[in-house]
């Protein structure tokens, strides 16, 4: 790609995080959902996993005349997302700064404390809440968990106890619901094979039947690596392109007055980039010999 083009590409991006929340309320899809059917129950591990990997996934949902539930599991504390937005000039300005514009023209001027809570959980949720309101979605839970499976055996496995129990109420308050998670056992953070341990114990149990796993850090891959493994490739009309996109945006629109600072940009950038470029998602189901626990590497054998 030339330099023209990346110019071009840079400035397409930051219009579009700027225009992201005003187009919000896209309604692209159709039938409407029918009320009586049982609901497509998705999990965001965090803010941002909801753009990245299963935006696609909920408008094909929405276009088949589902209800659509989207659930964010965690707050999604992070100190180090604090510290790097008090950084001035932005650290993406000197990341790869062809590739990564910063919403904020590269100068926060933030003196955020660093607990990764009190501005962080705030402002990651107004993007989350901005793009399911994108997305169409036809409820929005938040579990409003701390996200705690990282450290000792003990505090992961708590974590996924409370993330089962959850999943469970949902699953005994809309029978005949399927549920969407993603991919944990392959993207190596505690939180999403938490995530997936607890869905895996729930269909051990007879819990949950209709249950599938979105690999929303696929994206990190090359892109002929991508779809390896999945069960299932979503190919994401241009219509719905167009809307995920949008999302994306959300997680790039720096307007302060509504709490919006970019978060989810700069906190995952590549991931961000590389969705944004390929109109594919990749469904997968449970591997046969899945073994629950904390991981340190994809479980790609399987």
């Amino acid at each position: 790609m030339s330099d023209g083009q990346q110019m071009t590409r840079r400035q397409m991006l930051v219009a579009g995080a700027l225009t992201g929340a005003a187009v919000a309320s896209s309604t692209l899809w159709a039938p409407k959902a029918s009320a009586a059917a049982a609901p497509a129950i998705f999990y965001s591990p965090h803010q941002d996993d909801d753009a990245l990997g299963l935006a696609g996934s909920i408008l094909e949902h929405k276009a088949a005349g589902r209800p659509v539930y989207l659930v964010l599991v965690t707050k999604g504390e992070n100190g180090d997302l604090a510290t790097l937005m008090n950084g001035d000039p932005c650290p993406l300005t000197t990341w790869g700064a062809s590739s990564h514009p910063c919403a904020a023209g590269g100068h926060h001027n933030l003196s955020w404390p660093t607990d990764g809570t009190s501005m962080i959980v705030p402002g990651r949720t107004a993007e989350f809440m901005a793009s399911a309101k994108n997305l169409g979605v036809d409820k929005i839970i938040n579990f409003n968990l701390s996200d705690a499976a990282y450290g000792a055996p003990d505090v992961y496995n708590a974590f996924v106890n409370k993330v089962k129990a959850k999943v469970k109420a949902l699953a005994q308050q809309y029978p005949g619901a399927s549920h969407k998670f993603t991919a944990g056992w392959l993207e190596v953070t505690d939180t999403h094979k938490a995530i997936s341990d607890a869905a895996y114990l729930l269909m051990k149990e007879g819990v949950l039947t209709d249950v599938r796993f979105n690999y929303v850090y696929a994206y990190d891959k090359p892109v002929s690596q991508r779809a390896s493994g999945a069960a299932y490739v979503l190919n994401i009309p241009s219509n719905h392109m167009t809307i995920k996109r949008n999302s994306i945006y959300c997680y790039n629109t720096w307007d302060p007055s509504r709490n919006f600072y970019a978060l989810g940009y700069h906190s995952v950038p590549d991931k961000l980039e590389s969705a944004h470029a390929d109109p594919r998602e990749f469904v997968f189901t449970i591997p046969s010999g899945y073994r629950t626990g904390q991981i340190t590497q994809p479980m790609t054998s399987w």
